[in-house]
């Protein structure tokens, strides 16, 4: 038996692998076309192991994806392969088209094909899981409710109608042909192995360097931070008793300003590696805002907690240390993207 689980190198995603590799006895089938922000380094301690298999494979090949089904064999999938950074959706949003909507709908094809042709127990066995964001739903504003399954998509970047198109797809699947899909829909999620584009390692290795800690706007829009490791519990759990055509929003009721999640690591990394220069929140440098910035987003979680018997184990405070620890003992990871891949740079200035 199997799972197959897409973008099992990415940061979500290689959380997940690692996750179902320690809590199951299945093999995980590792579909991952290697992208810019693939990390081979952070599955290294189940390099060469029998029950992790990787399939270099871009989900929008369809013969590829037939064959990974027809080798294999899965029992379920946990579909994570995504372009995901708003910022990169604003310079260039063919390719959040291309893999997050084309790559969808060839994965559903493949599996749906696969599915059809199981054996009945095996076939009412199978589960579809399409892992999507809060993104979907659009802009929160002071004293609105969080998100709820319920909620009405309402997109505003490229990034998050590329994923919100996902999300219909997987929902006209199991609504039109019966097939066993769900989705999942989180928050910002943060933890260790996470490619610095993104705002706590941005922050973190630029405080770390001395550099200019960017802070769109006045820094006060606002998100629900979850620790990846805790996400990657709820969606195994989730894979394992979610139930066809349902909703389930995954978060951590742990609402915090930008500018709050700067000053925290600011403060954080003060403690734990002092600047000799003084404290870091001197770094700190408001931008331009990102275009189309949503000013917030927030999820009640309250129904997946029940569904799934789930609940956060990190704090913030306890996360974001947890989190700053790793980079601080990881510089052989993160230095060469630093140096070669990504320095820091603005994306998403649309000129």
């Amino acid at each position: 038996m199997s799972y197959l689980v897409t973008g099992g190198f990415g940061f979500i995603g290689s959380a997940v692998v690692r996750r179902l590799l320690a809590t199951t006895a299945e093999t995980v089938v590792n579909v991952d076309a290697m992208t810019y922000a693939a990390s081979p380094a952070a599955l290294a301690m189940h390099a060469g192991e029998a029950r992790h298999i990787h399939i270099d494979a871009d989900i929008c090949d369809p013969e590829a994806m037939r064959a990974a089904f027809a080798t294999h064999r899965p029992t379920a999938v946990m579909h994570l392969a995504a372009e995901s950074h708003v910022d990169r959706s604003i310079d260039g949003p063919a390719v959040f088209i291309r893999t997050n909507v084309v790559g969808t709908q060839v994965l559903l094809e493949a599996a749906r094909d696969y599915w059809n042709a199981l054996e009945a127990s095996a076939k009412a066995a199978f589960r579809f899981h399409h892992v999507s964001t809060d993104e979907v739903f659009g802009s929160l504003y002071p004293g609105d409710p969080p998100f709820t399954p319920e909620t009405p998509y309402d997109p505003r970047s490229p990034y998050s109608a590329s994923k919100a198109a996902s999300d219909h797809l997987v929902r006209a699947w199991n609504h039109t042909y019966g097939f066993p899909s769900f989705v999942s829909n989180t928050t910002n999620n943060y933890g260790p192995w996470q490619f610095p584009e993104k705002l706590i390692p941005l922050v973190t290795l630029n405080a770390l360097e001395g550099k200019p800690l960017p802070v769109y706007g006045e820094g006060t829009n606002v998100r629900d931070w979850l620790h990846v490791e805790d996400h990657a519990e709820a969606l195994v759990l989730a894979l394992q008793r979610g139930e066809p055509g349902a909703t389930y929003c995954i978060g951590p009721r742990q609402e915090r300003t930008n500018l709050e999640v700067v000053k925290a690591i600011c403060a954080t990394l003060d403690r734990l590696r002092p600047d000799p220069a003084g404290p870091r929140e001197r770094l700190i440098t408001f931008v331009r805002d990102r275009p189309g910035h949503d000013f917030r987003y927030a999820m009640d979680p309250s129904g997946a907690e029940t569904a799934l018997g789930w609940k956060p184990r990190y704090d913030f405070e306890s996360g974001l240390e947890q989190t700053i620890g790793w980079y601080l003992a990881n510089e052989a990871w993160w230095r060469p993207i630093r140096d070669k891949a990504y320095a820091g740079q603005r994306l998403g200035k649309t000129s």
